[in-house]
């Protein structure tokens, strides 16, 4: 009904295959592609180890969180939700993770999302992620997510039913308010589960139909098994299993592949985290300046083109002149050769006569 929402923008100039995908596959769960991969741990581990006698403690969460907002950040694309057959682009990056306050079976689940630019630091999502993770573990907090929540499963069942349809029709017309849509877990950009911190191995997650998520990252834990080195040769290794859930609507296999090959990049070299990434005035500063060079080349070779010409018209003009010369004097010396001849037949004739 309406194409504005309040969390993401309509993404525009779309080929024709990926605009139709969401026709052909209008439900998210229909689009899901389900992919299990490993990384390896020996790098990171060497990276906490040294960033702890500097006085740094980071984790493999903070280290997966981290990448993961900066991959974001650098593949807009995987930054995509579909709604309603339309694509969007989120306007921030929101990573959505479920804490408990007691680990065990009676502890309470608090859904927390966490707002980024993208171009944060290590110690900065670290920072920021630790503040808000106490802030609503507390026994008496209680989160906005919580809270909505409570307040809808007080409802009795047919009320509960009909308010869930509601809130559904409202969000695929672009008209869910945006305090819910701030206070919903399933309208974010990805979503993390730790299983390590449960001893538990990476499973692959399916992606909600309701909400906007169309990533989803399980991180499981780490454990010694066979791997093979550059060069070909097999021995044991520490690996962690991934396991990654994705809308395939957003983006194409080899889009994807290439984004997990730069993600796969930062876990072997953790220490690109730790500084923040530019922002978007010095890019595109640095793309304005790139284009005037650009320019400047594109004009220089324009004249280079411009002499070329010339010089190969006057080669031309002069190969020309050089032809014209060369048939006059082929005809001159025809014309020469015809009256030699008749000068030779005008002899014989007359010494038959003088005969």
């Amino acid at each position: 009904m309406f194409s504005k929402r309040s969390d993401g923008i309509k993404v525009k100039g779309l080929d024709a295959v990926t605009k139709a995908a969401p026709f052909f596959m209008p439900t998210r769960i229909g689009a899901t592609n389900y992919f299990m991969d490993q990384i390896r741990c020996e790098n990171m581990d060497e990276f906490i180890a040294r960033q702890k006698k500097l006085g740094n403690n980071y984790t493999y969460t903070d280290i997966m969180l981290t990448s993961l907002v900066r991959l974001l950040y650098m593949r807009p694309k995987l930054n995509y939700f579909i709604n309603h057959n339309v694509t969007y682009e989120h306007k921030d990056i929101s990573i959505c993770m479920v804490v408990k306050k007691k680990l065990a079976d009676e502890g309470e689940d608090v859904d927390l999302k966490f707002h980024f630019s993208g171009r944060e630091s290590l110690p900065e999502v670290k920072k920021y992620v630790e503040e808000l993770i106490e802030k609503n573990i507390a026994p008496d907090s209680v989160y906005g997510t919580t809270s909505s929540a409570d307040a809808l499963g007080k409802m009795p069942n047919w009320l509960f039913r009909l308010a869930i349809r509601i809130v559904s029709w409202l969000d695929r017309h672009n008209m869910m308010p945006k305090s819910l849509i701030k206070d919903s877990c399933f309208h974010c950009s990805a979503f993390l589960t730790n299983l390590k911190s449960i001893k538990n191995d990476a499973i692959s997650h399916h992606l909600y139909e309701f909400g906007t998520c169309s990533l989803f990252v399980a991180m499981g834990k780490e454990k010694i098994a066979p791997v093979v080195e550059k060069n070909k040769e097999l021995k044991l290794g520490k690996v962690m299993n991934l396991g990654i859930t994705m809308d395939e609507r957003v983006a194409d296999g080899f889009y994807f592949a290439k984004s997990l090959r730069i993600w796969k990049d930062m876990f072997a070299n953790p220490d690109c985290l730790l500084e923040s990434m530019p922002d978007d005035g010095s890019k595109k500063i640095t793309i304005k300046k790139r284009k005037k060079k650009k320019t400047k080349v594109k004009k220089s070779r324009v004249k280079k083109d411009k002499n070329a010409l010339i010089l190969t018209k006057q080669q031309l003009k002069a190969q020309k002149e050089q032809l014209k010369k060369e048939k006059e004097k082929e005809k001159t010396e025809k014309k020469i050769l015809k009256f030699e001849k008749k000068l030779q037949r005008a002899e014989r004739k007359n010494k038959k006569v003088a005969e």
